[in-house]
């Protein structure tokens, strides 16, 4: 194995939002191109912030610009970016009909390719109206949830939603695996899928609660608010 180095770390032990070297805000709704609920804020402590050690991202019911719920997007993109590496995320994700917690990766030319032609990356994708259903998934131009071709794998791992797991994705320039608390349930080949793989360029980190819209599903109201905690983040090249 490849000897690696630490070269990004966040504990969360300092501050009360998200340090603004590191991160930074989607902000708005629309529905984010999947019908999602959610008004996504800046720096709303009620929607964001750190305590006891941990990152907390929260949707709740508030009321903003025709929205229902608001909620955080938390964003590296303009601050962080990496091409290659192994990215480990300790986390525990919300339950609920609704939720849809997820910690991704997209390609830092979105602006100028646009979604999927940039890649994502998805480290983990939750909703719970499936409890305990993990999706582990790769979206590019011709390989994506809208053609219903995205390369994915589907996994059950019991509580979630009641403790912590190491989430992490193992990326290099000949493939890209996915792992929970050491795990690995999937690998996915360049070789494979040569046709259309943009990962070999860099790309930015995302950690967000959505609520409902087309993967999401009916909203039960009374399960918010419903929080995504994080309790580190280590990424080693």
């Amino acid at each position: 194995m490849k000897k690696r180095t630490l070269v990004f770390e966040e504990t969360f032990k300092e501050g009360v939002l998200p340090s603004e070297a590191d991160w930074d805000y989607d902000i708005g709704g629309g529905g984010w191109g999947n019908k999602e609920l959610q008004y996504y804020t800046k720096g709303d402590i009620d929607n964001v912030k750190i305590s006891d050690g941990k990152l907390v991202i929260t949707a709740i019911k508030k009321e903003m610009d025709g929205h229902p719920i608001t909620s955080t997007r938390l964003v590296s993109r303009g601050k962080k970016h990496w091409l290659y590496g192994r990215f480990e995320i300790r986390a525990k994700l919300p339950s609920g009909n609704g939720t849809w917690p997820a910690i991704w990766m997209l390609g830092v030319d979105e602006e100028k390719r646009g979604w999927p032609h940039m890649g994502e990356i998805d480290i983990v994708e939750h909703v719970g109206r499936d409890l305990d259903t993990m999706h582990f998934s790769l979206h590019t131009g011709k390989y994506n949830h809208a053609k219903k071709t995205q390369i994915t794998h589907v996994a059950k791992i019991e509580g979630v939603s009641e403790r912590f797991y190491d989430y992490a994705v193992d990326w290099d320039d000949e493939k890209i695996s996915f792992e929970v608390d050491g795990v690995e349930y999937c690998r996915f080949y360049k070789k494979d899928y040569k046709d259309s793989w943009p990962f070999d360029k860099p790309h930015y980190l995302i950690l967000n609660v959505a609520m409902g819209g087309w993967f999401g599903g009916k909203v039960d109201m009374d399960c918010l608010p419903a929080s995504m905690e994080v309790e580190s983040i280590r990424i080693y090249q």
